[in-house]
C-alpha cells in the first residue's frame, strides 16, 4: 500500500469542507464560542481521563492494532504519533481529539464487528481527520450544542447561539468534514471496495448476518436514494433529518452518500495524481485555530443558504 511522504491535508481536502469551514469561521457567535471554549473547555485534561478509564494502545497492549495504526501514521505522514485508545463502548464508533497533542479512541463494538483491514481505515479516517485540524472544531460543535440546548438566556452570552444559525453551521462543516476523511481512508488503503464495506458495516452489518449482506446491494442502494431527489419533497425531508427533524442534529452523512462522494473522487484525475505521488506536499499540520478568515464566495453562498435553510426549517415547525 502507498506511503504519502510529506503530504498535505490540502492535497485530499474535499472542496466542501473548505467552504462549510469559512461559512462557519464568519457566522455571527464564532469568535464567542471559540473564546470561551478554549478558555474553560479545551484546556481540560480530556487525556487524565481516557488514560483513567480506557486502554492506551501500544506495543505490549492491544499490540497487533498498534502496528495497524502506526502504519497508518506513517502512510499518511502524520507527526507527532497520536495517542490512541480502546474505550469499553458496546457503540460501533470511534473518534478523534486535540490538536497538539491528538487522541483516537475506539470503542469495543467497533473492534467487535471490523476485520482487521477494516480497522485499518477507520484509522486511516480518523487520522485523516487529525491530518486536516479537525478535532478541535468538532469539539467546540459539541461543546456549542450543549450549551445551546442546556441555557437560554444564560451563562457565557451564549444564549442566542441557535437564532445566530451557527449550530446549524457547525454541522454543516461536519458532515462535509467527513468527506475528507473517507478520502485519507481511501488513500491509505487503496481499496475503494474495502473503504465502502467498512462503511456498510458500521452502517448496519452484524456479525451473525454477515454472510447476508452484499456490498453490490448496498451500493444499489445508495443509487436509490440518490434517485429519491428527483421529487423535490424528498430533498426537504433529507434537509429536515439533517437538521433537528427527529430531534437531534447528525454529525456524519448518510452512509449511502458518502458512498457516492467517494466513489466519484476514487474515479478522478485528483485521485490519480495522488497516487502517483504527484501532490501538495505539507508546511505544517492541524492548523486549525480560532480565527476568522477573510470571506470568499462560495462560503459566503454556503453562510446564506444555511440561514436560508434555518429559516425554512422554522417556518415548518411554526405551521
Amino acid at each position: 500500500m502507498p506511503t504519502y511522504t510529506g503530504i498535505s491535508s490540502e492535497a485530499f481536502r474535499h472542496p466542501l469542507d473548505r467552504q462549510a469551514e469559512d461559512a462557519l469561521r464568519n457566522v455571527p457567535g464564532f469568535d464567542l464560542i471559540a473564546s470561551k471554549f478554549v478558555e474553560f473547555i479545551y484546556k481540560r485534561p480530556q487525556y487524565v481521563y481516557l488514560m483513567g478509564n480506557g486502554i492506551k494502545v501500544g506495543p505490549r497492549q492491544y499490540a497487533s492494532i498498534y502496528q495497524i495504526f502506526r502504519g497508518c501514521v506513517i502512510d499518511l505522514d502524520i507527526s507527532p504519533e497520536p495517542t490512541l485508545f480502546v474505550s469499553q463502548d458496546p457503540q460501533v464508533n470511534s473518534y478523534s481529539l486535540g490538536k497538539d497533542q491528538p487522541i483516537i479512541v475506539l470503542n469495543t463494538g467497533l473492534l467487535d464487528l471490523l476485520n482487521q483491514a477494516e480497522l485499518k481505515t477507520v484509522l486511516a479516517h480518523e487520522l485523516g481527520h487529525i491530518k486536516c485540524g479537525h478535532p478541535i472544531l468538532n469539539q467546540m460543535a459539541t461543546w456549542a450544542m450543549g450549551i445551546a440546548s442546556a441555557i437560554t438566556d444564560v451563562t457565557f452570552g451564549l444564549g442566542n447561539l441557535v437564532s445566530s444559525g451557527l449550530i446549524f453551521a457547525f454541522y454543516e462543516w461536519r458532515r462535509k468534514a467527513e468527506l475528507s476523511a473517507d478520502r485519507a481512508a481511501l488513500l491509505v488503503m487503496d481499496d475503494l471496495n474495502l473503504v465502502m464495506q467498512t462503511m456498510m458495516k458500521v452502517a448496519g452489518v452484524s456479525n451473525k448476518y454477515a454472510n447476508e449482506c452484499s456490498l453490490e446491494e448496498f451500493i444499489r442502494q445508495s443509487d436509490d436514494y440518490q434517485s429519491l431527489d428527483q421529487d423535490g419533497l424528498n430533498q426537504v425531508y433529507k434537509f429536515l433529518l439533517y437538521n433537528g427533524g427527529q430531534g437531534l442534529m447528525l454529525s456524519h452523512p448518510f452512509p449511502v452518500e458518502r458512498l457516492r462522494y467517494l466513489q466519484n473522487w476514487a474515479n478522478s484525475a485528483e485521485y490519480r495524481q495522488i497516487h502517483a505521488g504527484n501532490y501538495k506536499c505539507a508546511t505544517s499540520e492541524g492548523a486549525v485555530e480560532v480565527e476568522v478568515n477573510s470571506p470568499e464566495n462560495e462560503a459566503d453562498a454556503l453562510r446564506r443558504e444555511i440561514q436560508d435553510l434555518k429559516q425554512e426549517i422554522n417556518r415548518i415547525k411554526s405551521r
